[in-house]
C-alpha cells in the first residue's frame, strides 16, 4: 500500500504472531502457504426487519477466502465462522469516505460485484489507514482467486462450485434476536479496548518505501522564516506574477499520519481548544458525501486584529486518502443560505488552504510514527512581502498567521499527549508463509506493488525528515532517503525513451500515421496558447522508472511516446458510455482506422450533469511485439491490466487548489476505479469509470469547476515491475487547453 507496507509477519512453528493456530487450513487444499490478514472491524446492514446494525466482528482473510467471526478465533480455537465464502475476482472494494454511525464517526468500504451489483455489503473501520490495509488486503485476495482462475480448468470448476462472500445477505439460520444482544456494538460508547487488541504489529516491515517526484518540479520553495519550530515557505517560482504568493508552513509531528489526519478533522470542541487559536468553536452543519461536508463557527479577531466586532465563518471540507498513505485536506470558504450570520457577528470569507499530511519512514519499527504537516495557503503580494522584510508587524494580527499558527499549535498539542503520540491505529495484522503465487507470474501477491509512487513533488526537495541516510536490506530495494533532491537532479539528465524495437516489430516496415486522415470532435491546438484544444506534449514533464530502479529507485525523464494521438473526442452523453469502439461513427471503424496496425482507446468517463466522454486514440505505427510488455497487457487478463495501468497527472496551469486536488502522483487507474477492457481486431478499448469512485467524484467536480481556466498534461503508461521491463517509457501522452465543458457533442446513434 504505497508508503505504508503491510508487516509481513513471520510464521513460527505454524502459528500466527498473536498465539491463534490455523485449524482448518488443511480443508481447502494447500491454503497453508496462503497469506492471511485478521483484524477487527465494523460490519453494517440492515436486518430482516429493516433496522440498521453495526456489529463488531473479527475480520479473517486467508488467501482468497474470508471468514468473519463474532470474536477472536486465535483466542477462542474451534470457534466456526458465522459467515465464509470466496473472494472473486469479479469483487470491486470502493473506500466510501466518512460516515456518522450511533455518534460516532467510522470509515466504510463498500464491497460489490462488478457483474451483479445487487451483491454488496460494507465493512467500516476507525481510520482512513484501516481502511487502506484492507483494501490491500482484498486486492491481493482476489489476485489470488484470478491466478486460481488462470492455473488450469480444475481450479476454474472448483471456483464456480465455492459461495462468493455475501456481506449483504442474512445469513441461513433462524435470526434470535433476543439472544446475543450484548454483540450490537454503539459507536463512540463500545469497547474500543476490543477493537484495539489486535494490534501488536511488532515486525518490522521488510523494506522502508520512499517516494520520488512523478512531474518535474513545478514549485520553487525557499525556507524564509520559522515560527515556533515550523518553517516558512515561500513559492518563488511564482514570484514576479504579481498575483497573491503561495506560502506553506511545515512542521514534523510525532505522530503518523492518521492520528494527525484524526485530529484535524475532529470537531470535538474540548479537544480543538487546546491546539487550534483560530478555529476552535466549529459545529458541522452538513455532511455532503464520506469524503465532503460543511462546517460552521465563530471567532474572536479581538486578539488577532483591530476588529471590535466578533465574525462567523462556514467553509467546506475535502479530504483524500492517497494510496501511498498521504492526506490531503481542502478548505474552500463558502456561501450557505441555510445558515445566516449569528447575531452580534458578521460573516467573513474565509482563506483557502490545504493541508496535506505524510508519513515519514522510520528505521525501526521500535521508533514513534512521524509525519510532515504541511498547510499552503495565499496570501497578498504586498502585506506578505512587507511582513518578510520586517516592515509589517501587523501581519502577526491577520488570518494567515493565526493559520500558521494553527501548525505550531497542533505540533505542541500532540507532543503534550503521549497517547497520540504512540496510538497505534492500525487493526490488520499480516501474515505471509510461501505464497502460493510466483513474483513473476504475479508480483502484486507479494506486497511489493506501490499503487502510489511519489509523493507530492513540491515537498521532494524540501520536506522530507532531515538526515542523509541510506536504508537498506539484504536481497531487497536500496531505498535512498532525503537525498531526493539529488536523484532528482541527476535523473534530469537522462531519459527514457522507449525501445520501438523491442515493444513494436521491427521486421514490418512503418506505416505513415497521417492525421488529416483520423478525425475527433475536439481539435488540435494551433498553438500554445490556444484554447478549448487538445496537443501531445513530450515526456519530458514526466519522471518514471529508470533502468536500475529495483535498486535504487531512480527515476528519469520520459522521452518522446511510443504511440501517437491522432484524434480526441469529447461527448456529452446522458449514460455513461462503453465499448464506444463499437460505434459506427469511432474513429476504428473508419477506413483509415481499419488499417492502424494497432490503435489503444482511452474512454475517460466523467461523471456530471449531463455525462461527458473524453475519449483518447493512440496509434502504433507497426503491430505491437506479442512477447513485449505491452503485448502481455494487451491480451493479458484484466486482473493483470489493472496492476500496471497507470497514468501521471499534472495541472500546468490553473488554481492551486485544484492543483493541490488532483496531485502530481503516478495513480494504477485499475486500483483507484473501476475499468473495463474491450480486445478486438487492432484495438484494445479501456472505459474508466471515473464516477465508480467517491473520491475521484469529487476531485472531477472541482475540476470541472475550473476547467475553463486549466492546462491538464497527462501520461499513459504500463508500469514496469520485473528488472527486464526497466526502463519504463510512456506510452501516450495528451494536453488539454483550457477545455469548454459546452464545446462537447453529443453522441448520435
Amino acid at each position: 500500500m504505497g508508503s505504508e507496507i503491510f508487516p509481513k509477519v513471520k510464521s513460527e512453528g505454524g502459528s500466527s504472531e498473536s498465539g491463534g493456530s490455523e485449524s482448518g487450513a488443511d480443508e481447502r487444499g494447500g491454503e497453508n502457504d496462503a497469506f492471511e490478514y485478521f483484524g477487527w472491524v465494523y460490519h453494517l446492514g440492515v436486518n430482516t426487519i429493516g433496522h440498521e446494525y453495526c456489529h463488531l466482528r473479527f475480520l479473517y482473510i486467508r488467501g482468497k477466502y474470508m471468514e468473519m467471526y463474532k470474536r477472536d478465533p486465535h483466542e477462542n480455537p474451534g470457534l466456526k465462522p458465522i459467515r465464509r465464502g470466496v473472494i472473486n475476482h469479479t469483487l470491486m472494494v470502493e473506500e466510501i469516505g466518512r460516515r456518522r454511525v450511533n455518534h460516532g464517526d467510522l470509515y466504510v468500504l463498500r464491497f460489490y460485484n462488478r457483474l451483479d451489483e445487487s451483491k454488496r455489503g460494507e465493512i467500516a473501520c476507525a481510520s482512513p489507514g484501516e481502511v487502506r490495509k484492507w483494501m490491500e488486503a482484498f486486492d491481493r485476495a482476489k489476485q489470488q482467486a484470478d491466478y486460481d482462475l488462470s492455473s488450469g480448468q480444475s481450479a476454474r470448476d472448483k471456483l464456480k462450485l465455492e459461495s462468493e462472500i455475501n456481506l449483504a445477505g442474512h445469513r441461513p439460520r433462524v435470526r434470535r434476536y433476543a439472544h446475543g444482544l450484548k454483540q450490537l456494538i454503539r459507536i463512540g460508547q463500545g469497547p474500543e479496548k476490543l477493537l484495539r487488541k489486535s494490534s501488536k504489529l511488532g515486525a518490522k516491515s521488510e523494506s522502508d518505501v520512499y517516494f520520488e517526484a512523478d512531474v518535474v518540479e513545478a514549485h520553487e520553495w525557499k525556507c524564509v522564516r520559522t515560527l515556533d519550530g515550523v518553517r516558512i515557505f515561500e513559492d518563488m517560482a511564482n514570484k514576479k506574477t504579481g498575483k497573491g504568493v503561495l506560502v506553506k508552513a511545515v512542521a514534523v509531528v510525532e505522530a503518523s499520519a492518521d492520528t494527525v489526519f484524526d485530529v484535524l478533522l475532529s470537531l470535538d470542541r474540548h479537544q480543538r481548544y487546546e491546539w487550534d487559536t483560530l478555529t476552535g468553536d466549529v459545529e458541522l452543519i452538513e455532511s455532503l458525501d464520506g469524503h465532503c461536508d460543511v462546517v460552521y463557527g465563530t471567532l474572536d479577531l479581538r486578539k488577532l486584529s483591530w476588529w471590535q466586532s466578533k465574525r462567523d465563518f462556514v467553509f467546506s471540507r475535502r479530504w483524500f486518502h492517497g494510496q501511498d498513505g498521504t492526506y490531503t485536506i481542502l478548505h474552500f470558504p463558502t456561501e450557505y443560505k441555510k445558515r445566516p450570520p449569528k447575531s452580534g457577528y458578521r460573516r467573513i470569507k474565509m482563506i483557502a488552504c490545504s493541508w496535506e499530511i505524510s508519513n515519514i519512514g522510520t528505521s525501526s519499527s521500535l521508533k514513534p510514527a512521524r509525519c510532515l504537516v504541511t498547510l499552503i495557503l495565499e496570501i497578498r503580494s504586498k502585506a506578505w512581502f512587507k511582513w518578510k522584510n520586517n516592515e509589517f508587524c501587523k501581519f502577526e494580527r491577520t488570518l494567515p498567521f493565526g493559520m500558521f499558527s494553527q501548525v505550531a499549535g497542533l505540533k505542541e498539542y500532540i507532543g503534550a499527549n503521549p497517547a497520540l503520540t504512540f496510538e497505534s491505529s492500525t487493526v490488520v495484522q499480516s501474515k505471509t508463509s510461501g505464497v502460493s503465487i510466483s513474483s513473476n507470474e504475479l508480483e502484486d501477491a507479494m506486497g511489493s506493488d506501490e499503487f502510489y509512487d511519489a509523493i507530492g513533488t513540491d515537498s521532494s526537495s524540501s520536506d522530507e525528515d532531515s538526515g542523509d541516510e541510506v536504508s537498506s536490506k539484504q536481497d531487497k530495494k536500496v531505498k535512498l532517503k532525503n537525498v531526493s533532491w539529488a536523484i532528482a537532479s541527476l535523473a534530469l539528465k537522462k531519459t527514457s525513451a522507449p525501445d520501438t524495437s523491442k515493444e513494436l516489430n521491427p521486421d514490418v516496415p512503418s506505416l505513415t500515421l497521417d492525421p488529416s486522415q483520423f478525425h475527433g470532435t475536439m481539435r488540435h491546438a494551433k498553438c500554445e496558447g490556444d484554447s478549448d484544444c487538445w496537443s501531445s506534449p513530450s515526456g519530458s514533464g514526466f519522471m518514471i522508472r529508470g533502468k536500475t530502479y529495483l535498486k535504487d529507485s531512480t527515476k528519469v525523464t520520459g522521452g518522446d511516446p511510443l504511440l501517437k494521438l491522432i484524434a480526441v473526442d469529447w461527448f456529452k452523453v446522458d449514460e455513461c458510455i462503453t465499448n464506444i469502439a463499437l460505434h459506427p461513427k469511432c474513429l476504428v471503424q473508419s477506413e483509415a482506422g481499419k488499417k492502424t496496425p494497432f490503435v489503444l482507446i482511452i474512454n475517460l468517463q466523467v461523471p456530471a450533469k449531463p455525462n461527458y466522454s473524453l475519449v483518447l486514440y493512440y496509434a502504433a505505427d507497426r503491430p505491437v511485439n506479442k512477447d513485449s510488455l505491452l503485448g502481455k497487457f494487451i491480451d493479458g487478463t484484466d486482473s493483470f491490466r489493472d496492476s500496471r495501468f497507470k497514468l501521471i497527472p499534472s495541472i500546468r496551469e490553473g488554481y492551486w487548489m485544484v492543483k493541490r486536488a488532483v496531485g502530481t502522483k503516478a495513480c494504477l487507474l485499475g486500483k483507484a476505479v473501476t475499468c473495463k477492457y474491450l480486445r478486438q481486431d487492432n484495438f484494445l478499448e479501456i472505459d474508466v469509470d471515473i464516477g465508480s469512485s467517491s473520491v475521484a467524484r469529487g476531485v472531477i467536480g472541482l475540476v470541472l469547476g475550473y476547467v475553463t481556466s486549466l492546462v491538464v498534461d497527462l501520461a499513459i503508461l504500463v508500469e514496469a515491475k520485473e528488472e527486464a521491463e526497466l526502463p519504463e517509457y510512456i506510452l501516450g501522452t495528451v494536453r488539454l487547453n483550457r477545455v469548454k465543458v459546452d464545446s462537447a457533442v453529443p453522441l448520435e446513434g
